[in-house]
């Protein structure tokens, strides 16, 4: 595809990823083995030509905002976290790093969020909630947050022993 044609992709919806590769990475580091991540473009709206080395570690975090959509990446998660921020915020956030990190015009950040971010957090994002093992605010103080995981860890390994 074009730069022009990537550029159209919406990225926000769950199609747009590529989950067998995301499940099959995630069942190798589960197993203790390394994997090969795909390092992703933004400006490019594409993959790199190189690969990024994973090594199997005892905890690791699967981040994303579509993290919970998918079935089989489910199963393969202990824990899961939803974090949870005002629409206005996340816009607010997302206008800052669009415009410092990826070159972007306030105004197609602002087209971006409206025509397809929002619409498919409503859609495919915002539902996924029901799975966590906890939901925590992305807006209060850090510190709250990480005392409620490092609780939720505390209690799932008593629970696993």
């Amino acid at each position: 595809m074009s730069l022009e044609a990537r550029g159209r992709v919406n990225y926000d919806h769950p199609d747009a990823l590529d989950w067998p590769l995301l499940s099959s990475h995630l069942a190798a580091l589960t197993r203790g083995e390394a994997i090969e991540e795909p390092v992703y473009l933004f400006d490019q709206h594409t993959r790199a030509g190189h690969t990024r080395r994973i090594e199997s570690q005892n905890v690791f975090i699967v981040e994303g905002i579509l993290a919970l959509h998918h079935p089989e990446v489910r199963e393969l998660l202990d824990l899961a976290i939803f974090v949870t921020t005002r629409d206005e915020e996340c816009l607010r956030r997302r206008l800052e790093r669009d415009i410092a990190e990826r070159g972007r015009t306030r105004e197609s950040v602002i087209e971006q969020y409206n025509s397809t971010v929002w619409p498919m957090a409503v859609q495919y994002v915002l539902p996924t909630r029901e799975f966590a093992s906890l939901v925590v605010s992305g807006e209060e103080p850090l510190d709250n947050s990480v005392a409620a995981v490092l609780r939720l860890l505390k209690n799932s390994k008593a629970a696993s022993a």
